[in-house]
């Protein structure tokens, strides 16, 4: 129950301003000067309006800030005012029906009981059943029980009961509404100290918060108080709302499907014209992007994309990259047509952002379910499903905006991004059908780690491709066409972020695979004896292995385990000694001494790996060519198997 309460409390923080920002676009789009120039100009003689012209400039401003009031009222005033607003209504409804009635009697001209002419009846018990009605919602609203307050609606019912007649009941229709307006008045005068005193006690609690936390903190608990992300976001989908039923409720005809993308376009155009629409746009594309992602999180994994999930607002990125090509291009500035083809590219950058998003969420799920052992065919098809959208959709979006728009250098660099986008999907794509083919298989792959490198490597080359080409076709249009001080900065931005930094890293991935490469090859490969007698598993990978290196430290892996480790360092996992060329003898290298029996003379007895990681000092200590008892081995292999997993 208290949920639900704060739910609706929640809910009415939200609703109960949307007024005061629709009151606020409204004020912007009013150009008070230009009204009165319409009127001084269509009018011959003196309007008397354009007498008040400055009278109304001040009233624009005062409208600003009673706006303004209104946004930051806390709940319960909020509440209040409403509930104020909400009985001045039903007062005037009263006066309405009231009104209605003495028109409808008049017409009739029936002066006679009423009990004797149906339809004086009829209208009588219908005026006074609203008018009860209007009474009782007035004393429940404004929580009283003087509902005689209320009930001056009542009294040309009452005079036309007791057979007064019909000039006088007009009269009397006519005090009921001047004494209701007095009661108002009364009302106002006696609550007139409330806003000095609301605004008081406000600027009162403004100043202790900022003298003991300072601007930052009262910026932040307005923000949580207020909302602003969630209330722009209603107050646009409200705009967009009412320009959508002002289109077709004037429209008889039905519309083309083309003409629907226009209107659509359009639409967001027309509610995108001052700062504050433009800010709702911005949180509700927001709150859309961060709707999408989390669909895509819960297609591929259920309800578990939930569980320690990252607090971190997806789609804010989406949201601040419209405002600042918004602010850019004087997008609010433009005619509706031109801010709705403009609005069009905007929204596809924004659109490639949140593909990309996409694709960094599922990519580490799509290949983590094809390393894994999970045969759910659901799964898989859900991931494969989302990587094939991922690569058809931006290609089907470069197109269609190819349609539209003529090819430059902008366009180029806005369709680059959905091209890699579809590149960088069909790269995971590969590796996942890779994997898939190890796992039917049923036995590792030994050059796997290759071919994934070489896979990597060809859509990165491609991605670099792709920048080049956008970065020639930038250079030829800034030399033979029109240069630009903007076109030559994007020309420079982009050289260096994308051809120059994608150039360097894949040159530094390239270095570290080779000198991997190399060193593997500088190591020892382990005999079938020396397997036999170190009969363990790979420290990596915590394989059986078939085939192994031994690393200057004595210490057997396998090579594509030990090359994926010296990518990331260049030390060995057990013992963490730097692993150097074969050239550099020592303990474990061929040029040392060895046994009778053909093992080297430093391999490592069972056992030894959890002694190595507590002395370092002593693995360049020889082993006595006493012989191993057999006991003594198969203990030591029993210590070593649960070592293994240990140190590593």
């Amino acid at each position: 129950m208290m949920a639900v309460r704060e739910r609706m409390e929640a809910i009415l923080n939200v609703g109960l301003r949307v007024p005061s920002i629709m009151l606020l676009e409204v004020l912007y789009r009013w150009d008070v000067s230009s009204f009165f120039q319409k009127i001084q100009r269509s009018s011959l003689n003196n309007n008397p309006l354009f007498q008040y012209k400055y009278l109304a400039l001040y009233l624009h401003y005062v409208g600003y800030i009673l706006s303004l009031v209104l946004l930051t009222l806390p709940r319960q005033r909020l509440v209040q005012l409403y509930l104020y607003v909400l009985t001045a209504l039903l007062l005037f409804a009263g006066h309405q029906i009231s009104r209605d009635y003495v028109q409808g009697e008049l017409e009739s001209g029936y002066e006679g009981p009423l009990y004797l002419e149906p339809l004086s009846m009829n209208r009588f018990t219908t005026a006074l059943i609203c008018q009860l009605v209007v009474c009782t919602l007035c004393s429940c609203v404004m929580q009283t029980k003087r509902i005689w307050l209320f009930s001056a609606h009542l009294l040309p019912l009452v005079a036309r009961l007791c057979l007064v007649p019909l000039e006088t009941i007009v009269f009397v229709n006519r005090f009921a509404m001047i004494f209701t307006g007095l009661e108002v008045i009364y009302f106002l005068a006696s609550n007139l100290l409330v806003p000095f005193n609301l605004a008081k006690t406000a600027y009162r609690e403004l100043a202790q918060v900022v003298e003991v936390y300072g601007l930052l903190a009262l910026g932040m608990s307005l923000w949580n108080q207020l909302v602003l992300p969630v209330l722009f976001m209603c107050f646009w989908l409200v705009l967009f709302a009412l320009q959508i039923y002002t289109y077709f409720s004037t429209r008889d005809q039905p519309t083309s499907r083309e003409r629907l993308l226009f209107l659509f376009l359009t639409s967001i155009a027309e509610c995108c014209s001052t700062p504050y629409s433009l800010l709702g746009l911005v949180f509700t594309v927001s709150f859309v992007a961060l709707g999408v992602l989390t669909l895509c999180k819960f297609y591929l994994q259920g309800y578990r994309a939930f569980m320690n999930d990252n607090t971190m607002h997806r789609g804010m990125t989406e949201g601040i990259t419209l405002l600042i090509l918004a602010v850019q291009t004087g997008l609010i500035e433009l005619q509706v047509i031109h801010r709705a083809f403009l609005l069009s590219i905007i929204l596809f950058i924004v659109v490639a952002s949140i593909l990309q998003s996409m694709l960094e969420i599922a990519d580490p799920i799509v290949l983590a379910l094809g390393a894994s052992r999970d045969k759910s065919l659901w799964k898989h098809f859900r991931a494969v499903s989302l990587c094939v959208f991922l690569l058809v959709f931006p290609a089907y979006m470069s197109y269609m905006i190819c349609q539209f728009f003529h090819m430059d250098f902008w366009l180029l660099i806005i369709i680059s991004s959905s091209i890699l986008t579809s590149l960088q999907v069909l790269g995971t794509l590969l590796i996942y059908v890779l994997f898939m083919v190890e796992e039917l298989r049923k036995a590792p792959v030994e050059n796997m780690d290759d071919v994934i490198y070489y896979v990597n490597g060809t859509y990165r080359l491609l991605e670099f491709l792709v920048a080049v080409c956008v970065v020639a076709y930038g250079v030829s249009e800034t030399v033979f066409g029109e240069w630009t001080v903007m076109g030559s900065t994007i020309v420079l931005v982009h050289s260096y972020y994308n051809v120059w930094l994608r150039a360097q890293l894949g040159w530094q991935s390239f270095l570290l695979r080779r000198d991997a490469v190399n060193k593997i090859k500088s190591l020892p490969t382990a005999s079938l004896q020396q397997l036999q007698l170190h009969n363990d598993i790979c420290s990596i990978c915590y394989q059986n292995m078939t085939s192994a290196v031994i690393t200057p430290c004595s210490h057997f892996f396998h090579a594509g385990c030990l090359k994926k480790w010296l990518y990331v360092q260049e030390t060995c996992p057990l013992c963490h000694n730097q692993l150097k060329g074969s050239s550099q003898s020592g303990p474990g290298t061929p040029e040392g001494p060895a046994r009778p029996d053909g093992v080297l003379d430093a391999a490592p007895l069972p056992g030894d790996c959890q002694q190595d990681q507590i002395q370092t000092s002593q693995m360049s200590t020889q082993v006595s060519d006493s012989e191993i008892p057999a006991e003594d081995e198969e203990e030591g292999g029993e210590e070593e198997n649960l070592s293994g997993p240990l140190t590593e």
